[in-house]
C-alpha cells in the first residue's frame, strides 16, 4: 500500500510505508545527485565512510557495540546509478519497539544513530580522517578491479561506456580506480557538504508504525543547512538513436566469449509511459518462454545464455549472451531476427500471457522484505505518482499486444560489443 509523501525541508521528503508483516522497521536515507566525472567517485565512497564511524562513535568497534545494544540493529550502505544520477543509500533496520524490554523506542534510537552518522561525521579541520578514507578506498578499488574478473559484468559495463561516450550515463557508478585513488580527506568533506546542500533527499520508513516526531527530528537536522539548487532527478536524458550501429570487439584471456547488444528505444520515462517497454523486453528476452531463450538458446544452441533487460528511464534495452567465437555472428543475427518477429507481432498468446504473469509475480516479490520494499520506492522518485508494486501490476495487466508491438517498433540497434578469446578472433 502506497504511503504519503511529506515535505520535511527544501528538497527533502519523508515517506512512511506501512508494512505489518515483519517484526522490524527499516529507516533509509536516500540522496540523489548528478552523475559527473569529477564527483562520481567521492560521492560513491561517501555513504560507506559515513556509516563506518562518526564523531560520537569514532571507530567501528564502538559503533558495532551501539548496534548490538539496539538488539542487533543492522546498518547498510550502497551507491547505485539511477539514470543520469547517483543514488547514495544508507539504511538501518531494528526490531519494533514492542519487543523492547525497557520500554524505550528502539526505532527513535536507531534513527538518531543514523542521523548522527550522516550529519556528525568524524572530521577534523574540514577533512575526513585518512585512516577512515583509506580503508573504504581499498574496498572500492577491490570492487572495481573485481568486476574485470566477472566478465559478464565487465562486458555490460564496456557496452554502456561505448554507447554513452561523453555522457553522464557512461560513467561507472563508483568511478575509475584512478578517480578513487585521488580522493582526499578534504575532497570527501567537500562532497559531503555539497550532498547535504544540493542533493534531493528522501527519508523512508518501512514498518508497522511511524514513531511520533521521527520526521520532525529529521526536519530539524536540515534546519541549519542552506538548501539550494536541489538536484532534479525526475528526468534522465533519453538514449539517442545511432546514425549507424557501431561494433566493438575486444580480446581477452577468456574461455567463453561475451556478446552484448545495446538498443535505443523511443519509449523513455516513468511508469506512466514506459510499461509497454517492460512487457516487450520480457517477451523478447525475459523468462524461459521468451523469444531469445526458446529460439537462440534452446532451438539453435547458439549461446550459453541469452537475455534482455531494459533501463526505462534511459530508453535503453540490452541483450546479453555467452557465446563461442564461431557462433557470435550467428547469434547476433538471430537476436535481431527475433526482434523483428516481435516487431511484426509474431509472438504467441502463450508468450504474451506468460510475460504478463511473470512480471506481476515478480512485482509481488517487492513486498517479501523491508529492504526490497524500501528499494522499490527509492528507485521510483522519477514517477509523478507514488505507485506501489500492486499499482504497477494492475497497470501491466492493461498492456495489450498492440502496445508491445508499438514499443518493439521503437527499438533500434545502437552498439554491439564482443569480448572474445585472444586466439580466436574472427
Amino acid at each position: 500500500m502506497s504511503g504519503k509523501i511529506l515535505n520535511l525541508a527544501n528538497g527533502v521528503e519523508g515517506l512512511f510505508i506501512k508494512n505489518e508483516r515483519f517484526n522490524t522497521t527499516l529507516i533509509s536515507c536516500n540522496l540523489y545527485l548528478p552523475l559527473n566525472k569529477d564527483t562520481v567517485a567521492p560521492y560513491a565512497l561517501l555513504p560507506f565512510v559515513l556509516t563506518s564511524c562518526s564523531e560520537k562513535y569514532p571507530d567501528f568497534s564502538r559503533l558495532n557495540y551501539k548496534l548490538n545494544r539496539l538488539y542487533g540493529a543492522r546498518l547498510d550502505a550502497s551507491t547505485e546509478k539511477y539514470g543520469d544520477y547517483q543514488l547514495l543509500k544508507m539504511t538501518i533496520s531494528v526490531i519494533n519497539d514492542r519487543f523492547c524490554l525497557d520500554g524505550e523506542s528502539l526505532i527513535n534510537q536507531a534513527t538518531e544513530l543514523l542521523l548522527g552518522l550522516i550529519f556528525e561525521p568524524r572530521v577534523e579541520n574540514g577533512a575526513f580522517f585518512a585512516e577512515d578514507i583509506n580503508r573504504e578506498k581499498r574496498k572500492a578499488i577491490e570492487h572495481i578491479k573485481g568486476e574485470f574478473s566477472e566478465k559478464r559484468i565487465y562486458a555490460k559495463n564496456r557496452l554502456i561506456e561505448e554507447m554513452y561516450k561523453n555522457e553522464r550515463y557512461g560513467l561507472h557508478k563508483c568511478g575509475t580506480v584512478e578517480d578513487v585513488e585521488k580522493i582526499t580527506g578534504e575532497s570527501l568533506f567537500k562532497a559531503w557538504q555539497t550532498a547535504l546542500s544540493h542533493a534531493f533527499v528522501r527519508f523512508q520508513v518501512v514498518g508497522a508504525a511511524l514513531p511520533p516526531e521521527l520526521f520532525e527530528n529529521i526536519s530539524a537536522k536540515f534546519s541549519g543547512i542552506t538548501r539550494a539548487d536541489i538536484t532534479l532527478c525526475k528526468n534522465s536524458s533519453p538514449t539517442a538513436a545511432a546514425d549507424k550501429p557501431q561494433e566493438i570487439t575486444e580480446l581477452a584471456d577468456v574461455t567463453q566469449g561475451k556478446l552484448v547488444m545495446g538498443f535505443s528505444s523511443e519509449i523513455c520515462g516513468n511508469d506512466d509511459v514506459s510499461l509497454p517497454l517492460l512487457v516487450m523486453c520480457d517477451i523478447f528476452g525475459g523468462g524461459p518462454y521468451s523469444r531469445l531463450f526458446t529460439n537462440v538458446r534452446e532451438k539453435m544452441s547458439l549461446c550459453y545464455y541469452c537475455s534482455a533487460s531494459s533501463v526505462r528511464q534511459k530508453g535503453l534495452l540490452t541483450v546479453e549472451s555467452g557465446v563461442e567465437t564461431q557462433n557470435a555472428k550467428k547469434a547476433e543475427e538471430e537476436i535481431l531476427k527475433q526482434l523483428d518477429e516481435v516487431k511484426k507481432g509474431n509472438f504467441t498468446d502463450f508468450e504474451f500471457e506468460s510475460s504478463i504473469k511473470s512480471i506481476c509475480d515478480s512485482l509481488k516479490g517487492y513486498n517479501d522484505s523491508l529492504s526490497t520494499t524500501d528499494l522499490w520506492y527509492a528507485i521510483k522518485v522519477n514517477n509523478d505518482n507514488l505507485y506501489s508494486p500492486t499499482d504497477i501490476a494492475e497497470k501491466v495487466l492493461k498492456i495489450t499486444r498492440e502496445d508491445v508491438i508499438t514499443a518493439a517498433n521503437g527499438i533500434e540497434l545502437h552498439t554491439v560489443y564482443k569480448l572474445l578469446p585472444k586466439e580466436e578472433k574472427k
